[in-house]
């Protein structure tokens, strides 16, 4: 083959993955067209890291939490952002790792989590090394974003994921938008077709808080590999799952078994769950208000409140909300009780 026929063979493929992330805008302006009643949702779900009032980890406390998210029938999701894992250090995160290979077994995820700083070049042997730990406990990483993978260019992107996630079975991808944290990047819609074709990705998190973005990431989805999970980060607009994501949520740390519930009734088509929804919604609008970093300390004090945990502390170097918010909680619980008919 000629290199003339070589560039027109690429060109040629350009210009389909141009028309299909084209397609994907298209489609997402009906959204209506994306719903799917009663399909099987693939939760999985954050577990708080619960500090005592001392700043100290409860350790009991996350074990326990671990458990109880694995008997409502999720997936724990640990070492994530609800995990407090940038202000881990590697001890405390490599404990987190072992309780949850104890607790859980094969199966879990984890964050992968590289600790740079601002204008710091991407380091793809850092971030291997986040994952080995993981992998080595059977786990699926889930890989975080980092001040030095922020600065790749947007066409070499998916190549750079390549790289880190070489020889990995499987690992999701995580889009975080800067409102959670500095070093976060929402992919274009190009990058994020490049993505689809790592065969060893088999999800991303999508955690940019809107709506649009992850309606088209659907719609994408849905034409070129239906099997790969948009995993849905907005605790905004938990009703994505409607519209065929599935989930990786830090609001469903404060109540695995009333998500695992919604999730049952909606596969269902059971109408309770439309209440249990609103309720859960209405943790989530207060619990992510800015600043949106400490919503780690509304889930604390929903817990505390459920006598999930002895405390309702946060990680030393975390914000808090104010005791305020403590009878707005409790009454917040009591709904979601009462539409869960618990």
């Amino acid at each position: 083959m000629s290199e003339v026929d070589g560039g027109d063979e690429r060109a040629v493929a350009a210009a389909a993955r141009a028309a299909e992330v084209e397609g994907a805008v298209g489609r997402a302006r009906h959204p209506e067209s994306l719903l799917r009643p009663g399909r099987e949702i693939t939760g999985l779900s954050a577990v708080l890291l619960p500090f005592d009032a001392a700043g100290s980890v409860d350790w009991h406390g996350f074990t326990g939490l671990l458990e109880r998210t694995v008997a409502a029938g999720l997936t724990p999701a640990v070492n994530m952002d609800t995990g407090y894992v940038a202000l881990l250090d590697d001890a405390t995160a490599t404990r987190v790792l072992d309780i949850a290979a104890d607790v859980v077994g094969p199966g879990f995820v984890a964050g992968a989590f590289v600790r740079d700083e601002p204008g710091a070049s991407f380091d793809p042997d850092a971030h291997r090394r986040a994952l080995e730990p993981i992998v080595e406990r059977s786990g699926a990483p889930v890989l975080f974003q980092s001040f030095g993978l922020a600065t790749v260019p947007d066409a070499e992107l998916a190549a750079a994921y390549r790289t880190i996630a070489r020889g990995v079975p499987s690992w999701i991808g995580f889009e975080l938008g800067e409102v959670f944290a500095p070093f976060g990047r929402i992919w274009s819609l190009a990058t994020y077709r490049d993505i689809l074709d790592i065969e060893s990705c088999i999800g991303a998190k999508h955690s940019s808080l809107h709506r649009v973005p992850e309606w088209q990431r659907l719609a994408l989805r849905d034409e070129v590999r239906p099997a790969f999970h948009v995993f849905t980060g907005n605790d905004l607009a938990i009703d994505m799952v409607r519209y065929g994501s599935d989930y990786l949520l830090g609001l469903s740390a404060a109540a695995p078994d009333l998500f695992a519930r919604r999730d049952r009734w909606l596969r269902s088509r059971d109408p309770r769950a439309h209440e249990l929804e609103d309720a859960l919604q209405a943790l989530g609008d207060l619990a992510f208000r800015d600043p949106v970093p400490a919503y780690k300390s509304s889930v604390a004090t929903f817990l505390h409140l459920r006598g999930w945990i002895d405390h309702d502390g946060v990680h030393p170097d975390a914000t808090g909300r104010p005791a305020s918010d403590r009878p707005i909680l409790e009454a917040i619980l009591a709904r979601c009780l009462a539409a869960a008919g618990a």
